[in-house]
């Protein structure tokens, strides 16, 4: 499927906490070092719960918390580093604090509340926006942007189990 600007796009509905870490496990087998995931949702979307998935599927074995409060959580024990960035509190702030070395940097940045960083984003990365779909179900949109990244969501699959 595309999207209104013509790049890949897959959308999955998830009924569970589970599922939604799941689609976050799936894909953390296709992360390379550098790459740059962006993170949308309201409050409670699924943002954490999805990046704990992620960690599982780089081997991480240490629980993904929000770094909402520390900005940035590093997470090294896995296949390859996991930078796990929360830029909500960084709105309106000088961001000179250090952040660009670790977005496209040796392992995979996934960064909640991009828009709050605009300027320090690459122009190739997977855009992942997750919505309520009442209860503990999501919907959750996958966007590649950027040759790499279309190419990647060209081929999920339809279900990801």
């Amino acid at each position: 499927m595309m999207n209104h600007n013509g790049n890949a796009m897959r959308i999955y509905h998830t009924t569970s906490k589970e599922q939604t870490a799941r689609i976050g496990f799936s894909l953390a087998g296709l992360f390379e070092p550098g790459d740059v995931v962006l993170l949308k949702g309201d409050l409670g979307a699924g943002k954490t719960t999805f990046t704990g998935g992620v960690a599982k599927g780089l081997g991480i074995e240490e629980h993904v918390i929000s770094p909402t409060f520390n900005i940035m959580k590093c997470y090294f024990d896995g296949r390859i580093p996991l930078y796990h960035i929360d830029a909500y509190r960084l709105e309106d702030q000088p961001i000179e604090i250090g952040l660009d070395e670790y977005i496209e940097g040796d392992g995979v940045c996934l960064i909640e509340w991009p828009a709050f960083i605009e300027s320090l984003l690459p122009d190739e990365r997977l855009e992942i926006t997750l919505k309520h779909a009442g209860g503990d179900c999501r919907d959750i949109e996958i966007q590649g942007v950027g040759e790499r990244f279309e190419a990647l969501v060209a081929n999920l699959p339809e279900v990801i189990q």
